[in-house]
């Protein structure tokens, strides 16, 4: 019998839901491209449910007792007196989310003699030092696809957001004011723009098609290139690196994963090559980019807006400066965890679990590390070595 311990966000302020301000969800029956959606063989939630905090509990708890498992869930995850840290210690098997990542560091690995699976219930899994778990035949899993276009939603909301000075003008509204030169003395259309995506796998590709309809000019980079045929369709052009995109765009997306080669990509070096007056969405991962040299870029007016959900570490600290930065519209890390998101990657989880108890292949395009190597998508997305380093000011948003 194994023991599993579940790292969630917490319930909503005022409780946990009893009902939903929609009745269900659309019925996907697969994803772009053709993969199939999760195949656990049950659930025993409602899809549409908040699954993703403590008393959700990804709609686990059923399932896992009737077998003779133990789940713990909580929130409590940084700092070396919190409860994941207490019960990591005899755990085989560690759930998290990135949106409240319980980060498994070199040092907790080392702790957590049992544990033998790390599952990220969503997609990105930087917040395990994938180098550790290498090193000690850890198996790191994610829910691939899971969640990829409602990032991709996301990131068009918020270059509309930035370009049309959206949250400002809904501010004024909130106010009782009718400021309109005040609105719209930073409102931009976005038609004509040159818009580039550091990254096109399943989110950016899903960025760019999503984008073709505002009749903008697209550009991308990635270190695998798209098909010819896909090129053509979407009127993309490539660029080798990052460094030679950004000086032609008016609208950078991150949509690439965080793992060495990417950390602290967006530098001020890097920022600076970027036009003046440019937009950057981040909704990859907070590391790619450098917190200050970021801020600097908004105060100096070298970015016109940054938005993104992601941070370093998350929960970010409060005296975070993209807190307080000029013309920010950040959140904290939603965008892959709608309901409808939410529904996709705790069936995806179960269908984790399923495979491993039974001692079944988890399907290969789950996988990030495996046998001691990347593995799947890991092998396809991230390159060794660790991205944990820091997360450890995660405990000071308690304080």
């Amino acid at each position: 019998m194994a023991k599993v311990v579940c790292v969630l966000y917490d319930d909503p302020v005022d409780g946990y839901p009893s009902a939903y301000a929609r009745d269900g969800l659309p019925k996907l029956e697969h994803y772009p491209g053709g993969q199939t959606l999760p195949t656990p063989k049950a659930i025993d939630f409602q899809p549409g449910a908040l699954l993703g905090s403590v008393s959700g509990e990804l709609g686990l708890r059923k399932f896992l007792e009737s077998q003779g498992h133990n789940l713990v869930v909580t929130s409590d995850k940084d700092g070396p007196g919190s409860v994941f840290e207490r019960e990591l210690a005899d755990a085989e098997i560690v759930i998290s989310q990135p949106f409240w990542p319980a980060y498994l560091t070199a040092e907790r690995i080392a702790k957590a003699a049992k544990l033998k699976l790390a599952i990220t219930a969503g997609i990105g899994s930087d917040h395990v030092d994938l180098q550790a778990a290498m090193d000690r035949g850890i198996t790191v899993a994610e829910v691939t696809y899971c969640n990829s276009i409602s990032v991709s939603e996301h990131v068009v909301m918020m270059i509309l957001s930035l370009a049309r000075n959206y949250i400002p003008s809904y501010q004024w509204v909130v106010k009782g004011g009718w400021n309109i030169a005040d609105c719209v003395a930073r409102s931009y259309d976005i038609e004509g723009m040159e818009i580039g995506t550091v990254g096109a796998g399943r989110i950016g590709s899903a960025v760019l098609r999503r984008l073709k309809p505002f009749d903008v000019k697209l550009h991308y980079t990635d270190r695998h290139r798209l098909p010819d045929a896909v090129e053509k369709e979407l009127g993309v052009t490539f660029h080798k690196t990052p460094t030679e995109m950004v000086p032609v765009c008016d609208v950078v997306t991150i949509n690439a994963p965080l793992h060495p080669e990417t950390e602290n990509l967006f530098d001020e070096a890097m920022i600076a090559k970027m036009k003046r007056g440019a937009y950057l969405v981040n909704t990859a991962r907070g590391k790619i980019c450098n917190r200050d040299a970021v801020a600097r870029a908004l105060e100096s007016g070298q970015l016109a807006g940054y938005a993104g959900d992601v941070w370093f570490p998350q929960p970010a600290p409060k005296d975070h400066p993209w807190r307080s930065m000029p013309h920010h519209g950040m959140t904290p890390h939603i965008s892959g965890s709608s309901l409808s998101a939410q529904a996709r990657y705790a069936a995806g989880t179960r269908e984790i679990l399923e495979c491993w108890f039974e001692g079944k292949p988890i399907r290969e395009e789950y996988l990030i590390v495996d046998g001691g190597k990347l593995a799947g998508a890991g092998a396809h997305s991230y390159s060794a070595g660790d991205a944990t380093r820091g997360s450890e000011e995660a405990a000071r948003f308690k304080s």
